[in-house]
């Protein structure tokens, strides 16, 4: 068993990107950041309006403390700037199950190293500190850039949830699930490492 506490705030920082656990004095650098795309225009996604992040951050942190959410800020290593959020949720603890979730990247940062490297820092934290059997990520069914990019991770698709939420406008929600399991993590790890690598060479002059 892992000797590092499991779903503990931490802060794990790479080359392009820093996840620092959510606080209070983040609201603002997050209202900013969300402007960026207007994200929570994307009928299809959950992210807060402007107006709604302080009330948003607020709904995190007590999901923090029961313990079943622990919600970063994703900033920017070249700028220091909160270009986006992240979280792990779902939690179980007695299998120490997590889902990787929540994630929404100002619109100039999309497609870049920076979600790469969140997902990496994320996934090896919770396999390789956290010790965990299985990590998950679930997508709305039309949300197809997700889905995507979450099988370009290396994760599997379970299943599909019909009629799983409801939607801000009364509508319910197909609900994707993927995971990654222990045992595809080294090869997951490597693929991600190497697409770092070609984004770094790629942005060489």
């Amino acid at each position: 068993m892992s000797s590092v506490p499991f779903l503990d705030p931490v802060v794990l920082e790479g080359r392009h990107v820093r996840l620092e656990p959510m606080e209070a004095s983040h609201a603002s650098g997050l209202a900013q950041a969300v402007r960026d795309g207007e994200l929570w225009k994307l009928w299809y996604t959950s992210v807060p309006t402007p107006d709604a992040v302080d009330a948003h951050v607020e709904l995190m942190l007590k999901r923090r403390e029961l313990r079943t959410f622990l919600p970063f800020v994703v900033k920017s290593v070249e700028t220091g700037e909160i270009v986006g959020q992240t979280t792990f949720c779902n939690v179980d603890h007695d299998n120490r199950r997590v889902e990787i979730g929540y994630t929404w990247y100002s619109q100039r940062v999309q497609r870049t190293a920076i979600n790469t490297e969140a997902k990496w820092l994320l996934l090896r934290h919770a396999f390789e500190a956290w010790q965990c059997i299985a990590v998950e990520f679930r997508t709305n069914w039309f949300n197809e850039r997700s889905r995507t990019a979450i099988a370009r991770l290396g994760a599997k698709q379970d299943g599909v949830l019909r009629n799983h939420m409801r939607m801000p406008d009364g509508s319910f929600r197909d609900t994707v699930v993927f995971s990654i399991i222990e045992s595809e993590w080294p090869a997951v790890k490597r693929n991600l490492q190497h697409r770092l690598e070609q984004n770094e060479q790629g942005s060489r002059p």
